[in-house]
């Protein structure tokens, strides 16, 4: 598929809203899972295509998303970027909070597209890449992740790597609703919010999701 068609399709198969801890951030929002990801498959030729994540707002992501809005001096004037960003909401959210700069990095195509639409949604300046970001640096002042401990291979590699980070000085920030794989030692809550969810995406109406602070390796 070329992005002008997974933009077409973007756009046929979601509709426009808001996650409910993030009202003033418009996103395209997918209908049922499992309708959405048949529909993905049937259009886009890959062997495997990903769950459709990047059409749902999850609990991690809109947390820290409330967070960072709530806290724009966390970000202004600063470089961000966000990892594993799925639909954008956290990046969009610095954007708006005054970021100087925001990039929303993430493997999939789909997500990257719909970074842009929803972006461009809410006047937000960002840039898209798509990339494993792991074990690089461009020396971003904070880079936040929201929602991304829910497979254990993604969590080996990332968390070693996000502590690099936030030992040569990056403000790093995750937000996590319990996933299985979240690392656990080495990170500060910083706060705690109750977020409505959706039954199609998680096992209860509401998660209690915290936003964690990596902390800084101490001297070897």
């Amino acid at each position: 598929m070329t992005p002008d068609e997974r933009r077409t399709f973007i756009l046929a198969n979601t509709v426009e809203g808001a996650a409910p801890l993030v009202q003033e951030i418009v996103l395209r929002i997918g209908g049922p899972s499992m309708t959405l990801w048949e529909a993905t498959a049937l259009t886009d030729m890959r062997p495997a295509v990903p769950p459709p994540y990047w059409a749902y707002p999850w609990a991690g992501g809109q947390a820290l998303a409330r967070f960072v809005l709530d806290h724009p001096d966390l970000v202004a004037g600063r470089s961000v970027a966000d990892i594993g960003a799925g639909g954008g909401i956290v990046a969009i959210a610095a954007a708006l909070a005054g970021a100087r700069a925001v990039v929303a990095i993430d493997i999939e195509v789909f997500a990257i597209e719909t970074c842009g639409i929803n972006a461009a949604a809410n006047g937000a300046r960002i840039d898209v890449l798509e990339a494993d970001p792991t074990d690089t640096d461009d020396g971003w002042d904070v880079v936040l992740v929201g929602d991304l401990w829910y497979e254990d291979d993604v969590a080996q590699r990332i968390a070693p790597w996000l502590r690099r980070l936030a030992t040569r000085g990056a403000l790093v920030l995750t937000g996590d609703p319990g996933r299985a794989y979240l690392p656990d030692s080495g990170l500060v809550a910083r706060a705690t919010y109750a977020v409505p969810t959706d039954d199609d995406l998680e096992d209860g109406s509401t998660k209690t999701v915290r936003v964690l602070q990596f902390e800084a390796d101490g001297p070897a």
